[in-house]
């Protein structure tokens, strides 16, 4: 088993998790967490991914970044009381979590990697798809938060340090699963804690297999409550400065409704 090439920043950042996972850690909010790792990140999609689980009939999977993931603990399901294990019809399950020094990384059938990603510095980021999709033999599942986290870091910055959209992630995922043509990827990107944006199942060998040469990217399915778009924007006065320039050198008329306003202000100031 090979440890991980990481970039310096991004051995660092394990530091910052590992003093994390001992002291705790303080939310943007200004309250403190103490009980670290205590949230099974699959559970909220359980019923989504679990046909997927059945489909390619997984009996072995390596959860990657497990953080507080017990797959024997009861109550993983709220209705029937069955164990992560149990709800998947799982027989084994290996773990790897480094801010914890738990390394199982084996050959499974499965990888399962949620709530991970968005925390690996962006210079690692190709480092640890390759490793997870190295260790999976049918299917690897993989869930990105897409928003800000409530925790910080024990510097300050916000613990979800690769904060991207949905498809530049989807572009990385389907670069890396080239060299992984009999892996399937199931895609879930959160825009919020309880929801995802769920891409089509693929892998690179149908790919290879297709009869065109165009690969249609289906728009993905949104499961869950999305927060609103916001259409605000923050200027500098530098940048407004530059817009208006650009406006006037377009819209002759505009120069007349700037006038206006401009005497207005002034105006109001007198």
């Amino acid at each position: 088993m090979e440890s991980l090439n990481l970039s310096e920043n991004g051995k660092k950042l394990i530091e910052l998790y590992d003093s994390m996972v001992v002291n705790g850690y303080d939310q943007e909010d200004g309250t403190r967490v103490n009980d670290v790792y205590s949230d099974f990140e699959l559970r909220k999609f359980r019923n989504l991914v679990r046909p997927y689980f059945a489909k390619y009939e997984v009996t072995s999977l390596l959860d990657y970044g497990c953080g507080g993931s017990y797959w024997d603990t009861v109550d993983f399901d709220e209705e029937t009381s069955a164990t992560a294990k149990e709800f998947f019809g799982i027989d084994s399950v290996s773990y790897y979590e480094p801010a914890r020094d738990i390394d199982q990384r084996q050959k499974v059938e499965c990888v399962s990697c949620f709530d991970v990603l968005e925390h690996v510095f962006i210079s690692d980021v190709v480092t640890v798809l390759r490793d997870i999709f190295s260790y999976a033999e049918k299917l690897v599942v993989i869930n990105i938060a897409c928003y800000d986290s409530a925790a910080k870091l024990p510097n300050g910055e916000n613990a979800h340090i690769t904060v991207r959209d949905p498809m530049w992630w989807k572009g990385i995922l389907d670069a890396v699963s080239i060299d992984f043509p009999s892996v399937n990827v199931l895609f879930l990107a959160s825009p919020a804690y309880r929801a995802a944006q769920v891409f089509e199942l693929w892998n690179a060998k149908k790919w290879s297999q297709s009869k065109t040469y165009k690969v249609d990217l289906m728009a993905p399915e949104l499961v869950g409550k999305a927060p609103p778009i916001t259409r605000e924007v923050s200027l500098t006065k530098d940048q407004l400065l530059a817009f208006n320039d650009a406006a006037l050198s377009q819209d002759p008329e505009y120069t007349i409704k700037l006038i206006d306003l401009l005497q207005k202000r002034i105006h109001d100031k007198i």
